[in-house]
């Protein structure tokens, strides 16, 4: 599936750091919970945001591939387990994103009685998240800051002479 043939949205640090604070906001009151369960890799960053909004200091990682570059796996693949907890009760599961669902699918069977959220979340994976702060249509590729790369862009009239 390549990035080219979809709508493209890019997120800025700033705005990254907005949404995740405002779906940190709905998790209130924090002693609800426990912790962060962060998906490791894109869920890094939001899953820190999270934790520091809801002063909870348990934070752990799971490491699922889901993707190969761009290219969705079939199955997603457990590369490091949850330590934190056995079923998931009192914790907070955060992703960037929720795409097909594939990943949030497997993890839910590992971990049933967390609460999963997301920053965005597109169509496909709604069902499987309980929580995201915004909505990004089916085929539009989010360019996350961590992956983007800030530089010079020529002015629309070109060069002065």
């Amino acid at each position: 599936m390549s990035q080219h043939s979809h709508k493209e949205f890019f997120v800025s640090w700033e705005e990254l750091h907005r949404a995740t604070r405002e779906l940190a906001r709905r998790q209130l009151p924090a002693e609800q919970w426990r912790g962060v369960i962060a998906v490791s890799r894109g869920g890094l960053v939001p899953g820190a945001i999270m934790a520091r909004e809801l002063n909870l200091r348990v934070v752990d990682s799971v490491c699922v591939r889901s993707y190969v570059h761009q290219t969705q796996q079939a199955d997603p693949e457990m590369l490091k387990d949850v330590l934190a907890t056995e079923d998931g009760e009192g914790f907070l599961v955060v992703d960037d994103l929720v795409d097909t669902g594939n990943t949030l699918k497997f993890l839910r069977k590992r971990l049933p009685k967390a609460k999963f959220v997301t920053v965005y979340a597109k169509p496909d994976g709604m069902p499987w998240v309980d929580e995201y702060e915004a909505e990004v249509a089916q085929d539009t590729w989010i360019h996350f800051p961590w992956d983007m790369h800030l530089h010079y862009i020529d002015p629309l009239a070109g060069h002065d002479g």
